[in-house]
């Protein structure tokens, strides 16, 4: 699903691959019912984004949205965007390099949030490689302003943040990579669970970041690193 550099995608791709990741979303339980939702972004002030109320895993190219930057409609539609709309225009407003967000309800990950178990420590290589560190915003009313705000300090500097006692919410440069994000924090957050149960959780030494930051981007730092 990534384009190579320079590459744009069409609006009809981008339905189709917005359909194809809410099926999967779906198959992989990280979500239920008419949970989740999954936006990209079309071009300047033009972003496509999931419908309100659809089960994500039976929709079809025709059902998203078309919005600006400020949620009003442009496309003609009998849908309604996202109750969800505000936290991705968050995004899209301070991360110029962002094309792509998914919002998910992924369980293990959620119920880490609500037993206060934190994801921001680093557990497994190849997740502090790909994504850096897992933040977590504070509990905001879904569907409200509320998660914008909680997620507005965050999003500049982490692609992967836990909503607490709510979901997760993974970003990316195109819509594939924010998918593969969101499976590799619900898989960081089952892990943890399966060494919590065996009886500790072993975290990375700051000798073996080092080395992972050398062995994969030599000086420049692992991705999404600073304070949660």
């Amino acid at each position: 699903m990534a384009v190579p550099e320079g590459q744009a995608q069409s609006e009809l791709q981008l339905r189709q691959q917005i359909v194809e990741l809410g099926r999967r979303l779906s198959v992989s339980a990280l979500i239920v019912a008419n949970e989740g939702n999954i936006s990209a972004r079309l071009g300047e002030n033009r972003f496509l984004i999931t419908p309100a109320g659809l089960a994500k895993g039976k929709l079809a190219e025709s059902d998203m949205v078309i919005v600006d930057s400020s949620g009003n409609l442009i496309a003609p539609s009998n849908r309604k965007p996202s109750s969800e709309l505000g936290m991705h225009l968050c995004v899209y407003r301070l991360r110029s390099d962002i094309h792509a967000c998914v919002h998910a309800h992924p369980p293990y990950a959620v119920a880490c949030s609500v037993a206060g178990v934190s994801l921001v420590e680093p557990v497994l290589p190849e997740v502090v490689a790909a994504i850096g560190n897992v933040a977590l915003a504070e509990y905001a009313t879904p569907g409200t302003n509320e998660v914008a705000g909680a997620i507005s300090r965050l999003v500049g500097r982490h692609s992967a943040v836990i909503l607490k006692n709510h979901g997760a919410l993974t970003i990316g440069p195109d819509l594939e990579t924010a998918l593969f994000r969101m499976e590799m924090v619900e898989h960081l957050a089952q892990v943890v669970f399966l060494a919590q149960q065996l009886g500790r959780v072993d975290t990375l030494s700051q000798a073996a970041l080092r080395k992972l930051t050398q062995a994969i981007h030599g000086k420049s730092g692992l991705p999404g690193q600073g304070a949660p």
